[in-house]
């Protein structure tokens, strides 16, 4: 079962959205849920009220350093290494995650 999204992480993903429109970033749907894709490569995505990011090594670790954040398991059993779920208490943190999962993504 997909997790409930709250207002506020709706919100707060829509602004990281629009904030990579220019660099050529979409939204469209994976896993079943919302996601930023850059030609036709996920990126981020909305799961419940926390973001998740493809990253790498570096900024991967300090996301998993912070309260809450694990690494993104979609409903296989199995936790997807190069991604993490990063909680809506740190909000403030994905525009500068999704921006590193983009580089990381585009490379």
């Amino acid at each position: 079962m997909k997790p409930k999204i709250s207002l506020r992480a709706r919100t707060e993903y829509e602004a990281v959205a629009v904030g990579l429109e220019p660099a050529g970033v979409v939204q469209g749907s994976m896993f079943g849920m919302p996601c930023l894709k850059i030609e036709k490569k996920m990126l981020a995505g909305l799961y419940g009220d926390a973001m998740t990011f493809k990253l790498p090594p570096e900024p991967r670790e300090e996301a998993l350093a912070l309260a809450g954040a694990e690494h993104f398991d979609p409903g296989m059993g199995r936790p997807m290494k190069e991604w993490v779920v990063v909680p809506l208490e740190h909000a403030a943190s994905w525009p500068k995650f999704a921006e590193q999962a983009l580089e990381f993504v585009r490379e």
